[in-house]
């Protein structure tokens, strides 16, 4: 059973078999992790023809192993995209894929709102390669348009945001982009496959921190790069030089949390969405960001294209970062960790998660409040969830 025969399956049915129908060594049930460094062949024609792609096989695990190969097939089928390539971390795929597409020269134009580790590339690492880097306010999708108007290689996105969960219209401003002749990266790792498909609104490559939801169980690091072919190959050269490959052992546990995607999806998705109610109208609360409320201003674009809207939410208690720390040191059902996507609820400020590589001064500009809480709603019982959110804030 290849990708193309469950191509048209539901998402939570791809998460289970694509790449994985075999037949695998030893008759095995799932694909075995393949530990070797290098692969030996008995004569040098077929070596030959392998190491110059004239055949399928591998040489050497820096450039293509088995076990991994088996998760880049399966997060392509459930992008609908046609290659992947892993990395080592979340951000090996990111500054990989950047550094691969772009020369001295080039212009990015992308949001405030991205990943800490992402602004900081933009703002200290690409200048440093005379690449240009406009960052433009995220809900402003008129600027954003003029910025594309001036010309750019690359039009990088996130939606929704970390950890302010804007959101984006990628289908408009897919179509901008593409009229000026840029590629379009996304990076889904809030969303997922399960929750959106930003192949189909027209994205050239799609970027996870596979470590968060895709794994789902806070215990490997991973990234993901998925998309048009022509692209995919590029980043994939990149990382055979660079050497950010993803490891066998890291690929096989990625494989094995993809096949609950759908499960877990489906408990963080309501979870989320049933925390965020109960905060938007509590007492001790003054904001909530998640674009399942209605009266978020992303909501109605993220209801056109999400199908879920993630396990992610963020919320400002009242008072200063000292009411933050009481109710973070309160909460019984909730790690104090920077951490996201897992079983476990994890919760913290950004100061020392997503956006910690940032000063308090970069974090007012990219408008992220000090006394934000990000919250990652894991598949606990909500019941549990909601009286243990209550007994913390009660406190402030």
């Amino acid at each position: 059973m290849d990708s193309k025969s469950i191509s048209g399956a539901a998402a939570d049915t791809q998460a289970v078999w694509a790449g994985e129908a075999g037949p695998f060594p030893y008759g095995a049930a799932v694909m075995p992790i393949v530990n070797a460094a290098t692969f030996a062949y008995e004569d040098l024609t077929t070596w030959q023809s392998v190491a110059t792609g004239g055949s399928d096989g591998h040489i050497y695990s820096r450039n293509s192993n088995p076990t991994l190969a088996v998760l880049e097939s399966k997060i392509a089928t459930l992008d609908g995209t046609e290659a992947a390539a892993g990395f080592s971390t979340g951000m090996a795929a990111i500054s990989s894929t950047l550094f691969a597409l772009l020369s001295p020269g080039d212009r990015v134009v992308s949001i405030k709102d991205t990943y800490g580790g992402t602004n900081v590339l933009f703002e200290h690492f690409l200048p440093r390669f005379s690449i240009e880097a406009t960052l433009c306010d995220t809900s402003d999708h008129g600027r954003i348009e003029d910025e594309l108007a001036k010309g750019c290689k690359v039009l990088y996105l996130e939606t929704p945001t970390n950890p302010t969960l804007k959101v984006v219209d990628i289908e408009r401003l897919t179509r901008a982009a593409h009229a000026r002749g840029a590629i379009v990266i996304a990076d889904n790792t809030f969303a997922t496959p399960i929750n959106q498909s930003p192949a189909a609104m027209g994205v050239d490559l799609i970027v996870y921190s596979a470590t968060k939801f895709l794994a789902g169980h806070a215990d490997v690091l991973a990234g993901l790069v998925s998309g048009r072919g022509e692209l995919v190959k590029k980043v994939h050269h990149f990382r055979e030089i660079a050497g950010a490959t993803l490891h066998a052992d890291a690929a096989y546990a990625v494989l094995r949390g993809m096949k609950t995607l759908g499960l877990r999806m489906a408990r963080h998705n309501a979870n989320a969405q049933a925390i965020a109610e109960h905060l938007a109208v509590h007492p001790k609360v003054t904001g909530v960001y998640y674009p399942g409320l209605a009266a978020h201003p992303g909501h109605q674009i993220a209801k056109r294209q999400m199908r879920g809207f993630g396990g992610v939410l963020s919320f400002t208690p009242r008072g200063s970062f000292a009411e933050i720390k009481i109710v973070l040191e309160r909460l019984k059902f909730a790690q104090l960790a920077a951490h996201l996507g897992g079983v476990a609820t994890t919760a913290g400020p950004p100061a020392v998660t997503s956006h910690v590589e940032l000063t308090a001064e970069e974090r007012a500009r990219a408008g992220i409040p000090e006394t934000l809480i990000r919250y990652s709603a894991g598949i606990e019982d909500v019941r549990d969830l909601i009286a243990d959110l209550d007994q913390a804030l009660v406190a402030i």
